[in-house]
């Protein structure tokens, strides 16, 4: 297992090997692990793959240092993934992988320490609609480096708030790649045997095929829910909505319906600036493009970036989205759909 591991990380350090002068990947011994996090004494984080603690390098460097758990799952290939896709990536919006322990059954991935936390503590404060935006555009940017940037494609597969890592400038960094996926030759239809993401973000054609092929459009898919989130558009109820099936509770109707009357009346605030009365709008819009139930019909990263950064005057109101009924559940035994709302990490 530790020479297939060795092997693919290889592979990734081989195909950029100026990416190793930015981001050294440096082996941990387990014991040196417990050092730098004083016994593990500083949980920050727990996610679907292991607990966060914060730690401190010999050079001061604040770092996150996740220990994974339940190594044997998959022949522990969330390691695998998270390291190996990571090892490929140098951006401002991706997390910096710093280092990894491999021993035994005994695992660890070392980051970049994000004071800010994730952005979900930040979706219900006070946080003014211009940073949301330049949260939203970050990461788009980031994704669309993951997609597009990278000499083979890297499809996240779990793209939403608890994974979104925010520096001191609120400048986001996507996270936690235990679900990636590479694709050689950067594919875009991809061939997965088991399901990946969260319930509420999770692309429909991921947990049944009946909605179109597995592609990166899936990371557009999450995206765009990640984005009606920010903006509170996802989950905020009206009596109407009450009445309604579940699929309401992933798609609130009443977006389209104030859309058509051309206001955002029920996104915004009394006293809410013009201007930010656009940013709105513009979120909006491109997370309905985001979440079209098709994947054919989904913008691409790069087309997303281009509508984030451009005006809002020039977005054309999408086709309403047939939105699928969520199971509950796990539909197989090995899918990996995540149900847990805590944050991973502060990485």
């Amino acid at each position: 297992m530790i020479a297939l591991f060795l092997h693919k990380l290889k592979k990734c350090c081989v195909k950029r090997p100026k990416l190793e002068a930015l981001i050294p990947l440096k082996r941990y011994s387990y014991a040196q692990v417990k050092k730098i996090t004083k016994s593990f004494t500083d949980g920050v984080g727990k996610g679907g793959f292991g607990i966060v603690y914060k730690g401190v390098l010999h050079d001061g460097r604040k770092v996150a240092v996740k220990v994974l758990k339940d190594s044997k799952r998959n022949n522990g290939e969330d390691f695998i993934n998270e390291v190996a896709s990571m090892s490929k990536t140098s951006h401002v919006n991706i997390v910096t992988l710093l280092g990894f322990c491999y021993e035994g059954s005994k695992r660890a991935i070392i980051y970049e320490f994000m004071e800010k936390g994730s952005l979900d503590k930040y979706m219900s404060s006070d946080i003014d609609r211009s940073a949301l935006y330049g949260i939203a555009l970050g990461v788009a940017r980031g994704l669309e480096y993951l997609h597009n940037g990278c000499r083979e494609r890297i499809v996240h597969f779990d793209i939403k708030p608890q994974n979104i890592l925010l520096d001191d400038n609120l400048c986001p960094k996507v996270s936690d790649f235990g679900l990636a996926k590479l694709c050689e030759n950067k594919e875009s239809i991809m061939s997965l045997l088991d399901t990946r993401g969260t319930i509420g973000y999770i692309a429909p054609e991921v947990f049944s095929r009946m909605y179109g092929r597995v592609s990166h459009k899936s990371d557009v898919y999450s995206y765009g829910m990640l984005v009606l989130e920010m903006i509170g558009a996802r989950n905020k109820k009206t009596p109407e909505d009450s009445t309604s099936n579940e699929s309401s509770m992933y798609f609130p109707e009443w977006i389209y319906k104030d859309l058509e009357k051309g206001y955002n009346k029920r996104l915004i605030e009394n006293g809410i600036s013009c201007e930010e009365d656009k940013i709105v709008r513009k979120m909006t819009l491109v997370g309905l493009w985001c979440i079209q139930s098709s994947p054919s019909n989904r913008p691409s990263m790069n087309k997303v970036v281009e509508m984030m950064e451009g005006s809002e005057d020039a977005l054309e109101v999408p086709p309403k989205p047939v939105l699928p009924q969520i199971p509950a559940a796990p539909l197989l035994e090995s899918s990996w759909i995540s149900e847990e709302n805590s944050s991973p990490s502060e990485v």
